[in-house]
């Protein structure tokens, strides 16, 4: 994903907790600069008074949308007509749609089609087709366990993490395999590039682990080797499938 990219961040006002929404503009500060920063609803309701101090503390403009018909959500056509607005405004690289609704579904493949970047941000409860239209989703729930882990002792138990299943597994040693050299080696880069388009989702923290080389390192399945890169000094990890013993012996 690249680097320093003007990103629009649109906040579904109407389908997102005001919780943790520092951690979650932290969290966006790390794909690119929010340089455009909206959140929509209906600001007559009292549904969305507890945003309302958190705006001028993250310089996050309101748009009101009021509810014209019962049942129909405005929120969404809002939101939906200024992304194509600055899409075509040519002022950003890439948005991030905060939201649950797998109403932008439609919405981040017509961003992508535009080779613009989309960065999803919404609950676990996130509809399938809405996440994998991202080229990253992120669950606010992760944020959240972040956000507690500061304050809590790192020896406790830290609650919301998924299981590393035997699915997850077989995800990561196909990915390996789809990217290595002949000798099984892969670029651990390379590993969590092509994760991240087969499983927009797919999120260290989502396992426990803050990046991608120990969850790899937690799984008995993979080595592990870390090379000198002589042109700068930077170590480069490399990851490899264990040899079983019946392939052994077939050498």
């Amino acid at each position: 994903m690249k680097q320093n990219i003007n990103l629009a961040v649109l906040i579904d006002g109407d389908n997102i907790p005001s919780a943790n929404v520092k951690e979650m503009m932290e969290e966006i500060a790390k794909y690119g600069n929010p340089t455009i920063k909206r959140i929509y609803g209906d600001w007559t309701k009292p549904g969305l008074t507890k945003w309302k101090n958190l705006l001028l503390e993250n310089a996050i403009t309101p748009v009101q949308q009021y509810a014209y018909t019962s049942g129909k959500n405005a929120t969404d056509s809002a939101m939906i007509i200024d992304a194509m607005d600055i899409l075509y405004s040519g002022k950003v690289d890439g948005f991030c749609l905060v939201s649950s609704d797998s109403d932008f579904t439609r919405l981040a493949t017509r961003l992508r089609e535009a080779r613009m970047t989309v960065i999803g941000i919404g609950e676990k409860k996130t509809p399938n087709p809405f996440i994998v239209a991202c080229d990253k989703f992120i669950y606010i729930e992760i944020l959240k366990k972040q956000s507690e882990e500061k304050v809590e002792n790192k020896d406790e138990e830290v609650p919301n993490v998924d299981k590393i299943t035997r699915k997850v597994i077989n995800l990561i040693s196909s990915t390996i395999n789809d990217v290595s050299d002949d000798d099984g080696w892969a670029f651990l880069g390379d590993v969590g590039s092509l994760l991240l388009k087969k499983r927009p989702n797919f999120d260290s923290r989502n396992y426990g682990f803050e990046k991608l080389t120990p969850l790899i390192e937690s799984i008995e399945k993979f080595e592990i080797e870390k090379r000198i890169n002589h042109k700068n000094r930077h170590k480069l990890v490399f990851v490899k499938i264990k040899e079983t013993n019946s392939k052994r012996g077939k050498k």
